[in-house]
């Protein structure tokens, strides 16, 4: 019988648990279905999780079904959990992605997929609530291929055109379909493991419909990992029971005993099978098994033991700091002892004491998150504790490469360190590596080094937060024989570090999150201008719907208590929810360095500069004057970029008046720091691009009501100066050559079914009853942008904004009066130049006919 651990993770009430529970029933391992909402689920044993409804501990059980043993991981649901779920994924064999067939894909299922793709996990996806949902299969599909992965196939109909969907992935199950006009299961199999396929079931996991054919499925289209002989273990949890410390492990080579050491210190007391909250003693643990080992003291989550030494570091973060506020009568040091067990247990949440502030700081990633930390803390400790406002995590990188120099050498100390740092695109993390020689430094010193780099969290010198992004190569140092000792090496690691960010261009990060927005139509308006004054960015959506969705990205700085706006102004009918995208530049960067107010040059625990010795003393020297004074060259130089290679931005003031609005309102236009992170690649001029024909939309009312002479015409008779534009813009349209649509409202006309008519050359459009010039100049504009350059001219800033994020340029009613104008200047220039011409031919003529008389 082939040993899996799998996996199930979904977007928070996807039915992720109620799915375990069907698996766990129908394997015979529970003998009745609980439910959620009746507070009886086998795997949400735990107190608060009936009590709320939700997972917040991932918990295993086994189940056996046919030729497998699963050990199932139910993981928690809510983005605050997303740490605890992250832990699990370093054990997985398989995963299972829960959709809700009632929402389809939503923003923690992207960052869910995300992580499965960094961990490269295979696996299947279960679309449940099917039995409740308006959409069909067809529908849900299409829905999953858009927005994880375009080969996710539906694994419960397998005809002739799944097939041939499946022979497209590969050029080998092409030539088998094209030879048997079918494809083996175990042809597949290799597909699934490698992350090329994804089966998808379709099922309701409350009435078990469509889950005994996925389990089939988990035992048809899955293979057993092979394990090596020699021992090795990855931990990805611990625990806290009875006062004893429990240390949760895959065994991923080998096996372990109880009694035996694992490392010189650390003994294995008792082995433990968990199956919910009861477990098994055993003797041994074979390859495959998720056990708990009793005993071990130091090892942390992410550790790996026997031959797995490499230590994973988790992609997500806390982006939440708080102050943690104690009772009176609370001993301060008694309280950090207890809050560094439970970050033994989450190691995100980052427990700090601030001697200077007599303070503990601990790291959070949302409200629900705090509450449970409260209860916790409250039913383990005896203590009820409060935290103060939140403030958010800052993040610091560097925008170009630098070589930083650290030197420590008081009286009889020395070491002298050569640094390389390099920005990395974001979210890459800290990468550490060696570029120098054994004959400069020994590779002991090397090891040394790199430990150093990696023992601490080294802080930026904006904001003294921590850094980011970035890789750091050691490049060259040097040691002396008999003076330098273990420490010395360690202050000239970190002073290297820091006067390497100081010399470089520095960047403040701060985190965003991703969101999708649910409202009602009547809302788009009040959505679009918030997301905007909260620097967000987003996708125009579907404006046709009476439900619409608006997806995007902004600081969380901004959106983090949107949601109770988003239930007052929809009057309860709209929906938040939102996920950590990860960190990006900072939209107000200044400010916060204003308002944090650090100063990195008098930060006595970190130190920029250096200690030099001379006459038998040592002395200081600051971090710009670092390098007069080191003692070796490392050889590197930063690389010089041609000017001709150098990409200029250049941006056009299409409308005095909004740009006016703006330096006004926010101050003048800079250009952000932010430009230089994500430029990749210089814009080759020489690429030859095929225009599209143009097409000219106006909202004809506000063009009017723009224009002097038509205003006042149109205070007289509206029909008047309605035909005076068509009129104008006709001539303009003659010039222009493109394909031209006036619009005007009509929208107040009772049983007004809308007309549209050819004018002379152009369009005229009035709209129909209920529906505004800007409701069909966005719908139309939605229609003709693949097919036409489309400018929308119109002074509606709101309107401008909505057609921008449909791909279409804007221009402003003035605008569009001011190159009315030119072109009848141009046209009258032209006139009299032709008019001259003519005259100089005339009078050419008449001398000709004098000299021939």
């Amino acid at each position: 019988m082939k040993k899996l651990v799998v996996g199930i993770l979904a977007h928070v009430d996807a039915g992720k648990t109620t799915l375990s529970e069907s698996m766990l029933y129908l394997s015979g391992r529970i003998r009745q279905l609980g439910r959620v909402d009746h507070q009886n689920a086998f795997l949400d044993y735990d107190m608060q999780e009936r009590n709320r409804g939700i997972t917040i501990f991932s918990k295993q059980a086994i189940i056996n079904w046919k030729d497998v043993e699963i050990t199932l991981i139910d993981t928690p649901g809510h983005a605050d959990f997303s740490a605890e779920m992250e832990r699990t994924l370093q054990i997985l064999d398989y995963a299972i992605v829960v959709i809700n067939g009632l929402d389809g894909v939503q923003t923690h299922s992207e960052t869910i997929w995300n992580l499965l793709s960094h961990y490269h996990i295979p696996t299947f996806l279960f679309i449940n609530k099917m039995d409740i949902t308006p959409y069909s299969q067809e529908h849900l599909l299409g829905n999953i291929q858009s927005r994880l992965d375009e080969h996710c196939f539906d694994f419960t109909n397998q005809d002739e055109t799944f097939f041939e969907s499946i022979a497209l992935v590969n050029d080998d199950l092409l030539d088998e379909y094209m030879e048997h006009q079918t494809i083996q299961t175990q042809s597949l199999i290799p597909y699934i493991q490698q992350r090329k396929i994804f089966p998808v079931y379709f099922g309701s996991a409350l009435k078990t419909d469509g889950v005994t054919a996925f389990m089939d499925a988990l035992d048809t289209y899955t293979k057993e990992p092979c394990y090596p002989d020699e021992f090795g273990a990855q931990v990805y949890k611990v625990t806290h029971e009875g006062g004893h410390r429990l240390t949760h492990v895959k065994i991923v080579g080998g096996s372990l005993k109880t009694k035996e050491k694992i490392k010189d210190d650390e003994k294995v007391d008792q082995i433990r099978c968990y199956s919910g909250h009861k477990y098994e003693m055993l003797e041994i643990a074979t390859p495959g098994m998720v056990v708990a080992l009793k005993g071990l003291s130091s090892i942390q989550p992410g550790e790996g033991l026997g031959y797995k030494q490499t230590s994973l570091s988790p992609l997500l973060s806390s982006y939440m700091n708080y102050r943690i506020v104690l009772p009176d009568d609370c001993d301060q040091h008694q309280m950090l002892k207890n809050l560094q067990q439970l970050s033994q247990e989450d190691p995100t949440l980052h427990v700090t004491y601030h001697q200077e502030l007599d303070e503990i700081h601990i790291q959070l990633m949302g409200e629900i998150q705090i509450e449970i930390l409260k209860n916790i803390i409250q039913e383990r400790f005896h203590v009820d504790v409060s935290f103060d406002q939140g403030q958010i995590l800052y993040k610091e990188t560097i925008l170009n490469p630098v070589e930083g120099v650290g030197h420590f050498e008081p009286l009889r100390h020395y070491a002298e360190v050569h640094l390389l740092l390099e920005p990395l695109e974001v979210g890459s993390g800290l990468q550490f590596e060696t570029d120098c020689s054994e004959d400069v430094l020994s590779r002991s010193y090397q090891r040394l080094i790199l430990t150093h780099l990696q023992e601490k969290e080294h802080l930026g010198v904006l904001t003294g937060s921590p850094i980011t992004d970035m890789k750091i190569t050691l490049l060259c140092g040097k040691a002396h024989q008999k003076h330098t000792e273990g420490g010395d090496f360690r202050e000239a690691t970190y002073r290297a570090v820091r006067q390497g960010l100081k010399m470089a261009q520095s960047i403040l990060l701060e985190p965003y999150y991703q969101f999708r927005l649910e409202i009602p139509s009547t809302c788009l308006s009040r959505a679009l201008y918030d997301i905007e004054q909260m620097h967000g960015t987003f996708e125009m959506p579907d404006t046709s719907l009476e439900t619409i969705i608006i997806e995007g990205e902004a600081p969380v700085a901004c959106m983090q208590n949107y949601h109770q706006e988003v239930i007052a102004y929809s009057k309860g009918k709209g929906k938040l929810s939102c996920s950590l995208k990860g960190y990006q530049p900072c939209h107000n960067q200044d400010e916060v360095i204003e308002k944090i107010g650090y100063d990195s040059e008098t930060d006595m625990h970190h130190p920029t500069g250096s200690v030099f010795c001379a006459h038998g003393a040592g002395f200081y020297v600051s971090w710009d004057q670092v390098r007069s004074y080191m003692h070796i060259q490392s050889g590197w130089k930063e690389k010089t970029v041609s000017t001709s290679q150098q990409t200029t931005r250049t941006y056009a003031n299409e409308d005095e008046e909004l740009d006016d609005i703006f330096t006004r309102t926010y101050g003048p236009v800079q250009r952000r720091l932010a430009d230089d992170y994500y430029r990749k690649e210089p814009v080759q001029e020489s690429m030859q691009v095929k225009m599209k024909p143009e097409c000219l939309l106006i909202d004809g009312y506000n063009v009017i009501h723009a224009w002097d002479e038509l205003k006042d015409l149109a205070s007289v008779n509206l029909g008047s100066a309605r035909e005076r534009l068509i009129d104008i813009l006709s001539n303009y349209q003659g010039y222009r050559q493109c394909l031209m649509i006036i619009v005007f409202d009509a929208y107040k006309v009772k049983d007004n079914q809308g007309t549209l008519e050819k004018n002379h050359n152009v369009y005229v459009v009035y709209t129909k009853e209920a529906q505004t010039a800007d409701m069909y100049i966005e719908r139309i504009t939605h229609h003709l942008a693949s097919d036409y350059r489309v400018i929308v001219a119109t002074s509606d800033a709101l309107e401008q904004t909505i057609v921008i994020g449909r791909g279409a340029r804007r221009m402003s009613s003035r605008e569009l009066k001011l190159e009315v104008e030119a072109l009848g200047q141009e046209k009258f220039d032209e006139f009299l130049r032709k008019q001259e011409k003519s005259r100089n031919f005339l009078l050419e003529d008449i001398q000709k006919l004098k000299t021939k008389e």
